[in-house]
């Protein structure tokens, strides 16, 4: 299965859209309900209400650019029930025609855009285009990643494939529960290995059956996509349906756990003969994209072995010549979501001051171009016939679907799938400030007003520290830390993009590796001093939060803060970097980022947050899921722990069937309400 993306259980089971011939447009499924539930909130954002949000999933421009298909995800919290369904639009806007009378996900184009294929309840279907003669496929099962060839004769899918044997079929005792474990990567962020590989398939498809499957990684224990996202995006097919270039990672075990060294693969299908397109690249190579002719394959690149967040190149691989080029060579942002418009123009995204914009380049050498603007996040992108659709969203939207304009760069939103929410619920103030670090750089942050701000008020503030550390503080929209959520329960949200943020150049994003305890600390007590002196801040009600990498900074901030902040929440944090070591699972990270092990004492160890313990004396909320085995429970742990002994208010939250995330609905509804229950205990 695909252990790390959130699963999406198909159930039809809550929602009451007509769905008859699809003629004319319906609504958007659970909007009534959303509707009933706002009047009841007062016109604010709750937990309750953040879990009616409809979600966008993925979408599919149709070949000739003229229309789309996408997927909608409406939860329901109380029975935990999802229901996806397809909708199909015009590219440029419109009223949203749903192709599902019951269920669908993962829509495809096939047969010159006169067919869909998708899948319902983990079954293969095919529809026309209209949405009649739905048909199941035949010859396919067991399943996960899937995708037509351009030409729509042959289909590639992937299946986990068992290679490795069990101490139960060892020794023939099947009841026996014991795992016998000799190398290092027998866990992954948030499983355990099942002794099977994620191969890749290639087979014949008629648009009804699916015949000749072959595996074309037979015997090798090694995957496609990589874990741990099994992300489908890291396979494709050529124009042609003659090629599959393909991501995979050929070390196992303790190489495994110390490189980041995947490589990309062009596997003919005639022959099976293939070749490594990216063997003298080091780092991470990913996300093939073949060009309309077939000649060239664009994918992304990093280029040191071991750091997972080094630059991320636009690299070009020439087909005839066997060489590749560095696309954007000077170019100082990461590059992903790459498109091409014509075999010699590429659109991709980067993170970007903060937000998330559209660019393009040329591979002949003219550069760079910014084709966006706006305060959001953009991508990833779809391009088909000159026809460029993208998602979009902010700190105040969910995502939604966009067409931009190639020329200008205009955005049009042609989607609104939370319309009757937006329209009776308030979202607070979004503000991009720039304010000078005590070492005399500027630092950008975002500032985030509860609803129906008053400046003649004073508001308590949250400093909410970001995980990574690395990666972009953007306008992306969450589930689970929504920066609205936090602000129509009364609180400022102050997010700065510290050092270790990406979006403002290499440097800056490759300061904090080896510091943690250092400039981006001080950056997030200049960012929570700065909005103190602000007349509408409390500064005697401060808080700080964060997950993951946040997490740890808040570890660290209790230890140090000087009485700046009056209540922590620290989920999934670091706390004991020793210990950490020994027990995550993805070495080169700490490898990289804390320069190697403890036993070795480098000097980032003077930053673990376990060594500042006696020093705390603020209430403490810690949240932790048993299945994170990047930063494992034990962590918070002993973080609990610590608090507990030095007779400080706490509270550990474990969640039993979580990991690094919080992602179970109901769950979620505890995390939130414990979360703004601790914060009003000690800051209201």
């Amino acid at each position: 299965m695909k252990r790390y993306l959130l699963p999406v259980a198909l159930l039809a089971l809550f929602f009451s859209v007509s769905c008859k011939k699809e003629t004319k447009s319906v609504t958007t499924p659970a909007v009534a309900i959303n509707n009933q539930l706002e009047e009841k909130a007062g016109g604010v954002m709750t937990p309750e209400i953040l879990w009616k949000f409809n979600r966008l999933g993925s979408v599919a421009l149709s070949p000739n650019g003229s229309e789309l298909l996408y997927t909608v995800t409406g939860i329901d919290a109380q029975t935990e029930a999802r229901l996806t369904n397809i909708f199909r639009i015009p590219s440029s806007g419109g009223d949203p025609v749903r192709m599902t009378p019951e269920e669908g996900s993962s829509p495809q184009w096939f047969n010159n855009g006169q067919s869909v294929a998708f899948i319902k309840g983990g079954t293969l279907m095919t529809m026309n285009a209209d949405g009649s003669g739905i048909t199941e496929v035949k010859g396919l099962d067991n399943f996960e990643a899937w995708r037509i060839s351009p030409a729509g004769n042959s289909i590639f899918f992937t299946r986990r494939v068992k290679l490795d044997q069990t101490a139960n079929e060892k020794y023939n005792l099947p009841k026996a529960k014991v795992r016998i474990i000799d190398d290092l990567m027998y866990r992954h962020w948030n499983y355990w290995s099942d002794y099977s590989y994620s191969h890749i398939f290639v087979a014949s498809f008629d648009g009804k059956t699916v015949s000749g499957e072959k595996d074309i990684m037979q015997g090798q224990k090694f995957e496609s996509p990589t874990a741990p996202y099994f992300d489908e995006n890291e396979i494709s097919w050529s124009p042609d349906g003659k090629y599959i270039a393909y991501t995979t990672k050929r070390l196992r075990g303790r190489d495994d756990a110390r490189s980041t060294n995947t490589d990309i693969f062009l596997y003919e299908i005639s022959s099976g003969k293939e070749i490594n397109i990216s063997e003298g690249n080091r780092g991470y190579d990913k996300y093939p994209v073949f060009s309309p002719d077939g000649s060239k394959i664009a994918y992304q690149s990093m280029e040191r072995n071991g750091y997972e967040s080094d630059l991320d190149r636009l690299m070009v691989y020439d087909l005839g010549t066997r060489k590749n080029t560095w696309v954007t060579k000077g170019w100082d942002f990461d590059v992903e979501n790459i498109v091409w418009a014509d075999n010699s123009r590429i659109y991709f995204t980067c993170a970007y001051l903060g937000t998330a914009q559209v660019f393009r380049t040329d591979i002949t050498g003219k550069g760079v171009d910014k084709v966006t603007e706006g305060i959001h996040d953009l991508g990833p992108l779809n391009l088909r016939s000159g026809v460029l659709i993208s998602t979009i969203q902010s700190m105040s939207m969910a995502p939604e679907i966009a067409l931009i304009d190639m020329s200008t760069g205009e955005i049009k939103q042609i989607s609104n799938i939370n319309k009757g929410i937006y329209e009776s619920v308030k979202m607070g103030r979004t503000e991009e400030r720039y304010i000078k670090t005590r070492d005399g750089k500027n630092m950008q942050m975002w500032i985030i007003y509860p609803p129906d701000f008053d400046a003649s008020k004073k508001y308590p503030a949250l400093l909410f520290c970001k995980g990574g550390p690395q990666g972009p503080l953007s306008q992306s929209w969450s589930y689970r830390w929504n920066y609205q959520l936090m602000a129509a329960n009364g609180y400022i949200v102050i997010a700065p993009n510290r050092r270790g943020s990406s979006g403002f150049g290499q440097a800056w994003k490759e300061q904090i590796s080896g510091d943690y305890g250092g400039a981006n600390i001080q950056d997030y007590l200049d960012a929570t001093d700065a909005m103190a002196r602000e007349p509408f801040v409390d500064k005697e009600r401060l808080a700080a939060v964060g997950a993951s990498y946040g997490g740890s900074s808040v570890f660290y901030l209790a230890g140090m803060h000087g009485g700046r902040f009056k209540a922590f929440i620290a989920h999934c944090g670091v706390y004991n970097l020793i210990s950490w070591y020994g027990s995550t699972e993805e070495l080169w990270y700490p490898d990289w980022d804390i320069e190697g092990p403890y036993w070795n004492l480098p000097k980032s160890y003077k930053f673990s947050p376990h060594l500042m313990a006696d020093n705390w004396d603020t209430p403490i909320l810690i949240i932790t899921g048993a299945n994170d085995f990047r930063i494992p429970y034990t962590q918070s742990m002993e973080a609990f722990q610590n608090a507990q002994l030095h007779d400080i208010p706490s509270k550990l939250l474990f969640f039993e069937d979580e990991g690094h995330w919080v992602l179970k609905p109901q769950n979620s509804l505890i995390w939130q309400k414990e979360f703004f229950s601790w914060l009003e205990t000690y800051l209201q």
